[in-house]
C-alpha cells in the first residue's frame, strides 16, 4: 500500500513560485513560544539563529515543531562549519538554511555539495529524522522532496564574492540569496553607510541576477522601504524581530506608567 505521509510543503517557495512577497521575521529569543505568537501574526517564514544567537540543536527542534504546528515555514541561520551543521536543521525538518558570509563561487559550490541531494549534490544520506517522516517516506520521494520543497539561502554580505556574483547565483541549488547590508557596509570600510554607492549598487543587482537566473532575493527591510526592495526585485523580506519588538512594548509600558504615576502624584498632592 502507498503510503500517504508527504514531506510538507514549504510555505515560502509556493508564494515565491507564483511571484508573490514571502513574510519573514526575525527571532532571537530562544522560547518556542516566540515562534508561535509570530506564526499566529500570519507571517510566512520565522527566521531563528545559530550564528549569532546562542541556540542549540535542541532549542531549535522546539522551534522548528513549534512552526509546523501552524503551518509556517522555518529558516535556520547555520553556523559556518562542516556538513553536519548545515543538515541537522534541516534533517529535524526546518523548511530552509540560510549559510552566513559566502565568499566566492567555490564556497557556494561547497555549500550545495553538502546540502542538496542527487543529482544536485551530495548530502548524505539518511531519511530516519523528521524531515523524511521517519523512514515513511521512500528514498525517492525523500530526495526528490527535499530538492523542491526545502530551501538553501545564501548570504552575500561582503566585498569579496562581487566579481563572481552572477556565477553564484546561477548556480543550481541555491535557491535563494539574501543581501546582508549591515555586515557589507563594514566590509566596504564605511560601517553603517546604506547610502553608500556601492550597498545601492549591490542591494540592486541581486534581484535583477536573480531574475535572470530564476531564482529568489531577499534582505532585511522596514515600513520605511519595503516598497521600494518590493520594486527592486526582492521578494523574500525580514522586517521585524521579535527582541526590538519586546523592547518596543516594554518601553510604551514604562512611558505608559510614567505618565499615570505623575497625574496620580499631582492628585494625591492637589497639585
Amino acid at each position: 500500500m502507498e503510503s500517504k505521509i508527504k514531506m510538507r510543503p514549504s510555505r515560502v517557495l509556493e508564494k515565491l513560485r507564483n511571484n508573490e512577497v514571502a513574510t519573514c521575521i526575525k527571532l532571537n529569543l530562544a522560547d518556542s513560544r516566540v515562534v508561535e505568537i509570530a506564526a499566529m501574526s500570519g507571517v510566512d517564514c520565522v527566521w531563528t539563529d545559530m550564528e549569532h544567537v546562542g541556540n542549540d540543536l535542541s532549542v531549535i527542534e522546539r522551534q522548528i515543531l513549534a512552526s509546523k504546528a501552524y503551518d509556517t515555514d522555518i529558516m535556520v541561520r547555520v553556523s559556518r562549519g562542516g556538513y553536519s551543521d548545515y543538515i541537522r536543521p534541516l534533517e529535524m525538518d526546518a523548511t530552509g538554511i540560510m549559510v552566513p558570509h559566502v565568499m566566492s563561487l567555490e564556497d557556494a559550490k561547497r555549500v550545495v555539495r553538502m546540502t542538496k541531494f542527487h543529482p544536485v549534490g551530495r548530502r548524505p544520506l539518511d531519511g530516519g529524522n523528521s524531515d523524511g517522516s521517519f523512514c515513511s517516506l521512500t528514498i525517492k520521494d525523500y530526495i526528490m522532496s527535499a530538492n523542491s520543497q526545502r530551501f538553501v539561502m545564501i548570504q552575500i554580505e561582503d566585498p569579496e564574492p562581487l566579481d563572481e556574483l552572477e556565477e553564484i547565483i546561477a548556480l543550481e541549488g541555491i535557491d535563494m540569496v539574501l543581501f546582508g547590508p549591515g555586515d557589507f557596509t563594514q566590509g566596504i570600510g564605511d560601517p553603517g553607510n546604506f547610502s553608500h554607492p556601492l550597498v545601492i549598487e549591490t542591494r540592486r543587482k541581486i534581484p535583477r541576477l536573480a531574475q535572470k537566473y530564476g531564482k529568489y532575493a531577499g534582505t532585511v527591510g522596514s515600513a520605511a522601504n519595503i516598497a521600494e526592495l518590493i520594486d527592486e526585485g526582492y521578494r523574500f523580506i525580514s522586517m521585524g524581530a521579535d527582541v526590538v519588538g519586546l523592547g518596543s512594548y516594554f518601553k510604551s509600558v514604562m512611558n505608559d506608567f510614567g505618565k499615570a504615576e505623575g497625574n496620580e502624584i499631582k492628585s494625591i498632592y492637589g497639585r
